[in-house]
């Protein structure tokens, strides 16, 4: 009974934070203002699968921000692996000194920090400046689906970095030392232990990236210009844009929401068959 009593808090704020705002969505998604018989009632709503079926023609925009987060998630991985390896067989005080080197951009605003690539990936930005000291470029940096992919990079290496460190932290030195005495190199310590132990920090990691990075619309707004259009941009304009649709922008995140869930199953599933392969090992 006081486990319930002391649930309770965390449950109304997930009724009314999560449920009722994803039911607002749904509600969105399958309704739509129609005209009333009478001209006095001005319009009525009704249900339809209008919005839904209108999700098909961003099909190619939608394919564009999976590949691209997809991408982005990738290339942290291949990058954050290895740094937060070496960050978890440090010192403490090194630990901590890198970890807040981490942090410490995501203390400056997500949109300086994005306005910072602009000024470097522009035409006349400061890499152009640097190449046109040895009369080379300029190079056309920005306003390309690299500059997005960069800039997810970017923003988004601290949620792969943390979970992975927060894992092989708990990997005990003494369990490498006595796998090199039992004489397995560093290859074989690599795949037969350290990876399949940090399997639940690079699942975690993974999808903490690719889930903000799927349905971001700032980054690819300012670094890909209107040609690299990203499904959070569609999004975005139905709601705020000239071409204002509530009913439609529903349908394409309840369309979006339903596809990351789905990749995300997925990836368990073949998460967790990896984890069982490297624990028979």
């Amino acid at each position: 009974m006081k486990n319930r009593t002391s649930a309770l808090p965390y449950t109304v704020w997930m009724v009314i934070f999560i449920v009722v705002p994803l039911l607002l969505v749904v509600y969105f998604a399958f309704t739509t203002q129609a005209p009333a018989l009478s001209a006095a009632s001005g319009t009525v709503t009704v249900f339809t699968l209008d919005n839904i079926s209108q999700v098909g023609k961003f099909a190619p925009v939608l394919l564009r921000s999976v590949v691209l987060a997809a991408v982005a998630t990738l290339i942290c991985l291949v990058i954050c692996y290895p740094v937060s390896y070496i960050i978890s067989r440090g010192g403490r005080s090194r630990q901590r000194t890198f970890l807040m080197l981490v942090m410490l951009p995501m203390w400056m605003n997500f949109l300086l920090r994005t306005y910072a690539w602009m000024t470097l990936l522009e035409n006349n930005g400061l890499i152009n400046r640097f190449f046109g000291l040895f009369g080379i470029g300029p190079f056309n940096l920005i306003n390309t689906g690299g500059a997005v992919v960069l800039g997810m990079v970017y923003n988004y290496m601290p949620f792969m970095i943390l979970p992975l460190y927060s894992i092989m932290t708990k990997i005990e030195l003494t369990t490498l030392e006595a796998a090199r005495d039992l004489g397995a190199d560093a290859v074989k310590v690599f795949t037969r232990i350290v990876l399949p132990l940090s399997m639940p920090g690079v699942k975690t990691g993974l999808t903490m990236v690719f889930v903000p990075a799927v349905s971001t619309f700032i980054i690819s707004r300012m670094l890909g210009g209107g040609g690299n259009l990203l499904i959070g941009d569609l999004i975005d304009l139905q709601f705020l844009g000239n071409a204002y649709n509530p009913n439609l922008g529903a349908a394409i995140s309840l369309v979006l929401m339903v596809l990351i869930l789905l990749c995300m199953s997925i990836f368990n599933q073949f998460g967790s068959e990896e984890e069982m392969e490297g624990a028979l090992l």
